[in-house]
């Protein structure tokens, strides 16, 4: 499990494509899904009892990122089956809440979650946050991560990662980029 914030994001490098954002070849690329976050006590055996439940109603998870926060852990996972996932957190009386997320295949290759990054500052989105999971194989060549990034504003994310082309936008004359200043 990788973990990101704000301050690892643009020295996290885990590949560099030039032709990254001809996402239209695939439709697996780049996608939006619905995360949950869940608090658990910290104490040992909580987590493997939130996920025993799932397991036992057959939900996967396509990802998932723990952080501790003193006597609370915080839980964030993409559910293959949402309405699925709720219905488990409902059922053994655990809070959820839930955002929508961009769901990006990076490729194994050094600077592409980069340049995800840098077109995104470009057109003055915020990443809240981000964390990873290993792809198994059907998406990015040779592997890769599936990177789960929480925005600002997803539509405009979306629009911006799906444009063919490595440029988003033709860069304003004297005015640099927000990551740049």
């Amino acid at each position: 499990m990788i973990i990101l914030d704000a301050l690892s994001l643009p020295a996290f490098s885990c590949g560099y494509v030039e032709n990254f954002f001809t996402l239209r070849e695939r439709n697996s690329v780049m996608q939006t899904a619905k995360q949950l976050s869940v608090m658990l006590v910290n104490k040992p055996g909580r987590l493997a009892a939130l996920l025993a439940a799932l397991n036992k109603e057959k939900v996967n998870l396509r990802a998932f990122s723990v952080m501790d926060s003193g006597e609370r852990g915080t839980l964030r996972f993409v559910p293959d089956d949402f309405p699925a996932a709720t219905q488990v957190l409902e059922k053994i009386n655990l809070r959820c809440d839930a955002a929508d997320v961009l769901l990006v295949e990076v490729p194994n290759q050094s600077g592409a979650f980069r340049k995800i990054c840098e077109h995104l500052a470009v057109e003055h989105l915020n990443i809240d946050y981000a964390y990873c999971s290993c792809d198994s194989g059907r998406g990015a060549k040779g592997g890769g991560l599936l990177a789960v990034i929480k925005v600002n504003d997803l539509a405009k994310a979306q629009r911006v990662l799906s444009e063919n082309g490595t440029t988003t936008r033709r860069s304003r004359p004297g005015r640099r980029p927000v990551y740049a200043r």
